[in-house]
């Protein structure tokens, strides 16, 4: 009797071992594209990093209703085919309900057409405006669009009283979308773009084009790109004793261009996100409170600041969190609530996404920043 007691004992309770073991939650899979090496890691290593921190911190909370977060990362190396061949992957093989990135906007609009077959909800961190305008069901970002930075220099130019300036911007996805913007704003800002010249990715000089420039009239030259070019521009034009201001793109609002640039980059004026002088920021700015947790728990974990770029991975997990603890862990649930996500303080911006705005943000997201004795310095 005691012998038949402790048998059935034995097997129930593997038979309870066996059921908590077949009935735990599965993770959530989410998806992520940075180009984490290549010209653009810059803008993917931060992103990579956060996205990692952030998942970890939420697993070690408990996870999002009780389920665990598993991010899947490849690197696109800032290659359109191997960002789409990633993303079939993300969604084919892995089976993820969401993917964050990529990190440029020329991957970004590669992926797009896969993510919207299949019907799995993309947040790029990519600046580029054609991401999200027209809206497109599946597609939100977390990068301010460039039309805002473009808004934003324009704006300060307007101030100084500088109407004619010249353009240099790259010929790859994020440049040729910020020309067009710098080209579409100028006549409401009241500005005569009176040189126009551009450059090539690998370009590592820009004597020529910025040579025509001294030449013209121009007051102030702007420059669209991401590094390393706008640091070879910067470095150019103060060999070439340049004097008028010289404006960057948000595309080298990290520590990185600084590094690039040297004693070049001293002066040079961009929009950028709070993240970079968040210890700048009055205390009742809305976000100062999440952006100096961002910036502590990088430099803990990394040594270094968490920066600009890192800040679009942190604010896609968590927009991400958000909309999965509101309508769970199904792909059309999160896209759902994605597009109801209003007064979120981010990292880029407080997000207000709508079915007609998947982007979320307002010229209100940029401030203006100079480059310092090697820092950056807020322009109140």
């Amino acid at each position: 009797m005691s012998k038949n007691f402790f048998g059935f004992l034995f097997v129930s309770i593997l038979f309870v071992l066996f059921a908590a073991t077949s009935f735990a939650a599965p993770p959530i899979k989410i998806g992520a594209l940075f180009s984490v090496t290549g010209p653009a890691s810059f803008l993917g290593e931060p992103e990579r990093n956060t996205a990692q921190m952030m998942v970890e911190e939420i697993n070690k909370d408990g996870g999002i209703n009780g389920r665990k977060l598993e991010l899947i990362v490849y690197d696109t190396q800032g290659d359109a085919t191997k960002a789409v061949q990633a993303a079939n992957r993300l969604i084919k093989s892995d089976k993820v309900v969401a993917i964050i990135g990529p990190s440029t906007t020329g991957d970004s609009m590669a992926v797009i057409p896969v993510v919207e077959r299949a019907k799995i909800p993309l947040i790029s961190c990519a600046a580029g405006i054609k991401i999200t305008n027209p809206v497109k069901k599946w597609v939100f970002k977390t990068a301010q669009n460039d039309v805002l930075a473009v808004s934003r220099i324009y704006a300060h130019m307007k101030e100084k009283k500088i109407s004619k300036v010249a353009i240099i911007t790259v010929s790859d996805g994020f440049g040729s979308s910020g020309r067009e913007q710098l080209r579409l704003k100028a006549p409401v800002f009241g500005i005569d773009i009176i040189s126009d010249e551009t450059y090539g990715p690998k370009d590592t000089d820009m004597t020529a084009q910025l040579t025509k420039i001294r030449g013209s009239k121009a007051q102030a030259i702007i420059c669209w790109g991401t590094n390393p070019g706008p640091a070879v521009v910067a470095r150019n034009a103060r060999q070439l004793g340049i004097k008028i201001p010289l404006y960057m793109s948000h595309g080298v609002s990290s520590k990185r261009f600084i590094e690039l640039a040297g004693n070049a980059s001293e002066g040079i004026i961009l929009p950028s996100g709070r993240v970079i002088v968040a210890d700048q920021l009055p205390d009742s700015d809305p976000q100062k409170k999440a952006l100096l947790s961002y910036v502590n728990s990088y430099r803990e974990r990394y040594n270094v600041d968490g920066d600009h770029f890192g800040g679009h991975a942190w604010d896609a997990i968590m927009l991400l969190k958000g909309a999965i603890e509101r309508g769970g862990a199904k792909p059309a649930a999160i896209r759902n609530e994605l597009e109801k996500t209003k007064n979120f303080a981010g990292i880029g911006g407080t997000f207000n996404f709508s079915k007609d705005d998947h982007a979320g943000l307002t010229q209100d997201a940029f401030v203006l920043v100079q480059i310092k004795k090697g820092n950056w310095k807020l322009i109140e």
